[in-house]
């Protein structure tokens, strides 16, 4: 019986979760942008943005996913911390109110919300629609897992082993509260925490008073996660907002944990039925907090930001300004996030691409170590990148947005296979030739340049097409493939006329010439590469020339006699 009773509640609350992931991840892709546009207008004074934290906990179906919202806004400076405590305040109710409605007996609705959730998910034609239907499942698994919990552990109520267990670990209200901290921290949800304590409650595994120590604790562990998520943190100034709401909490519980007794026997007096008794108190506590709390939120505010003072970034190239990691979750806004990482990866590209010439013309060697140090700024953000995207496709994309993050992710190698040949090859001719001290002719330089100039001209037309997704300019940029292509040619054979000539200045630097010719043509080969996304979009991409001969080969051997 003991097993059985730990199976299905692990079952039933494993379900629970991915009912509520589901509803949150939903809600994100249909309305995150939304939301987090809402929450940067609205906040204006403490009971607007009480109302607002309840209104988007509620929608979001976690304080956590708030304060994480709200984490980045205010280290920012979009929002006051003041009016983010507020937000948090009311988040903490908002949460309540959910488990307040799930607590009543809504079984008959989970079927039906599976069952519209699963058609507008497979059949809707809109990408809205198929996020609604992802919660409308969300919505029902969370209900449909309530009603297993409560179904499967009233059986066990009268299992000796099963009663003795719990209540040994029950016994002490300090305990409890840990406990509760603890599951709702390892659950990522005080909602999952509180709707196991009902279950609990209901089948009599633990004493109303154990019950309310319980939800006090899953109060405080929903607290934590915020602060955890937020660890790698590097700016003090987005610890502010996790702190003080955890501090809330803490206050909260430190007050109440002594009166669990007298809180126990007054709710049951009101509603001897557990399942109500502690949703009534998960809403009490967050409402008494809410109102300890919401008149000294800017006293408090003004104590957190003198504990967590502002840190200015340094000012390092190779650390990400716009890898946002609130809003991955949001992917249409994350993917905004991370196309502009990108371009700032192709300035510092374009400018290793500059300065690579003024180095290689003029045997500038300090031009060739602020070079190298350059692609470090550039590898460092390309690994950046591609941890940030890698986050972004651990939940399903729809098509847009799988076909823009392998656009994102193509142009940001490009672009560090780019920086490795302009500092592994470009910058090794330039030392050599700077040992050597050698100088190219002035006909030759001027060749190198007015080729230089065409390559980095492309590179900005490049990252146009990758803005604008402009079919036009794709086309153009790939026409510049062949025009490169003849340059060279041209550029080559005149470097040969000027050895046949014996130019002495030629003949020193002939195999520099030519490297540096190669080398700048392979750039713009990985530069041309962001025309394809476009081209390929609007349908506009022919079979390759190799496929073309393979066909045209089979087709005459076919005929052939």
């Amino acid at each position: 019986m003991g097993n059985t009773v730990l199976l299905d509640l692990v079952g039933g609350v494993s379900l629970l979760l991915w009912g509520l992931h589901m509803v949150h991840s939903g809600i994100m892709r249909a309305y995150g942008a939304r939301i987090k546009k809402l929450l940067a207008s609205v906040l204006k004074n403490r009971v607007q943005s009480f109302v607002a934290g309840i209104g988007v906990t509620v929608l979001l179906q976690s304080s956590t996913a708030t304060a994480l919202l709200l984490s980045s806004f205010s280290a920012s400076g979009w929002v006051d911390l003041g009016p983010a405590l507020a937000v948090m305040l009311g988040a903490n109710v908002g949460t309540a109110l959910i488990v307040q409605l799930l607590s009543f007996n809504t079984s008959l609705a989970a079927p039906l919300l599976l069952f519209l959730g699963v058609i507008a998910f497979r059949r809707g034609a809109k990408t809205v629609t198929r996020d609604l239907g992802r919660v409308s499942i969300g919505l029902g698994l969370m209900l449909l897992s309530l009603h297993m919990l409560l179904d499967s552990l009233a059986p066990a109520e009268n299992a000796p082993m099963v009663l003795n267990v719990l209540g040994a670990m029950t016994s002490e209200p300090l305990l409890n509260l840990l406990t509760g901290a603890l599951l709702s921290w390892a659950a990522h949800s005080s909602v999952a925490t509180v709707l196991l304590v009902m279950s609990l409650g209901y089948s009599h595994f633990i004493t109303p008073e154990a019950a309310l120590a319980l939800v006090m604790g899953a109060n405080l562990g929903s607290a934590l996660n915020p602060l955890w998520e937020g660890m790698s943190r590097q700016n003090p100034a987005q610890w502010r907002l996790p702190v003080g709401n955890l501090l809330n909490r803490l206050a909260g519980c430190l007050v109440f944990l002594p009166f669990v007794d007298q809180a126990s026997a007054w709710l049951q007096s009101v509603d001897p039925n557990p399942v109500r008794m502690i949703a009534d108190f998960h809403v009490l506590f967050n409402l008494l907090l809410a109102l300890a709390f919401i008149f000294p939120v800017n006293a408090m505010a003004r104590a957190l930001q003198r504990m967590f003072p502002e840190r200015k970034p340094q000012n390092s190239l190779g650390t990400p300004l716009y890898l946002d990691e609130s809003v991955l979750q949001i992917p249409s806004m994350a993917l905004a996030c991370a196309a502009r990482e990108t371009l700032r990866m192709g300035d510092i590209v374009e400018s290793m691409l500059r300065q690579s010439m003024v180095a290689l013309l003029e045997n500038d060697r300090t031009v060739v170590n602020d070079v190298s140090k350059l692609d470090n700024a550039v590898d460092s953000l390309h690994e950046a990148i591609k941890l940030y995207i890698v986050k972004l496709t651990r939940d399903s994309l729809d098509d847009a947005e799988g076909r823009r993050t392998m656009e994102i992710m193509a142009l940001s190698i490009n672009l560090e296979h780019i920086g490795d040949i302009i500092d592994k090859n470009l910058m090794e001719l330039a030392n050599k030739k700077i040992k050597r001290q050698s100088r190219f002719s002035t006909e030759g330089a001027r060749e190198l340049e007015e080729f230089h100039r065409i390559v980095t001209d492309n590179l900005k037309l490049a990252l146009s097409v990758f803005v604008s997704g402009d079919v036009k300019l794709a086309r153009q940029l790939l026409t510049e493939k062949s025009r490169i292509r003849q340059l060279e040619m041209a550029a080559s054979e005149n470097h040969f006329s000027r050895l046949r000539e014996g130019r002495l200045e030629s003949m020193d630097t002939s195999s520099l010439h030519l490297d540096v010719l190669r080398d700048l043509k392979r750039i713009h080969s990985h530069i041309c590469a962001a025309a394809y996304p476009a081209l390929e979009a609007a349908g506009e991409l022919s079979p390759t020339r190799l496929r073309e001969h393979a066909t045209e080969t089979l087709v005459g051997r076919f005929k052939a006699p």
